[in-house]
């Protein structure tokens, strides 16, 4: 091996903890997309990337409107629901991710809405606790449709 190959500082390895964190989200988001789905949702796409730093847990679309859905996952609700963490940041971002997704389709959507899915629970629990709050929040207010 050369000495090379042997340094890559910038090149991060995840912890275990970082690693259980996201497998708990994606095992969060599958349920989430199983149920979507059970309701008659027609999923589009998960973990759908637009731009360089925003991501959209869940696109799908439910009649005529084109839902994004944020996917909060927690083992418990000892420190308030899930859907706390869905703050004004987290909402600024997901409207960014949402107008940028939206521009790129060929036929522009007449409706969409944003909805939180909260998951409690994990892997391991037979029966988790799974809400869908349907349009959970509106478009921030820096943003506007285009079209």
């Amino acid at each position: 091996m050369s000495e090379i190959s042997m340094w890559w500082p910038w090149k991060k390895t995840k912890t275990g903890k970082e690693q259980a964190h996201l497998r708990a989200g994606e095992w969060g988001e599958k349920q989430a997309a199983r149920m979507l789905d059970r309701k008659g949702y027609r999923i589009l796409g998960q973990r759908v990337r637009v731009g360089t730093r925003d991501e959209l847990d869940i696109v799908a679309r439910h009649g005529e409107v084109l839902v994004f859905v944020e996917v909060k996952t927690r083992k418990e609700e000892e420190y308030g629901r899930p859907i706390a963490s869905v703050n004004r940041l987290k909402r600024h971002s997901l409207s960014r991710a949402a107008i940028r997704y939206m521009k790129q389709l060929r036929a522009k959507p007449d409706y969409f809405r944003f909805d939180v899915v909260e998951i409690v629970g994990s892997e391991d629990s037979a029966d988790p606790v799974i809400r869908h709050v349907e349009n959970a929040f509106t478009l921030d207010g820096g943003y506007c449709v285009p079209w």
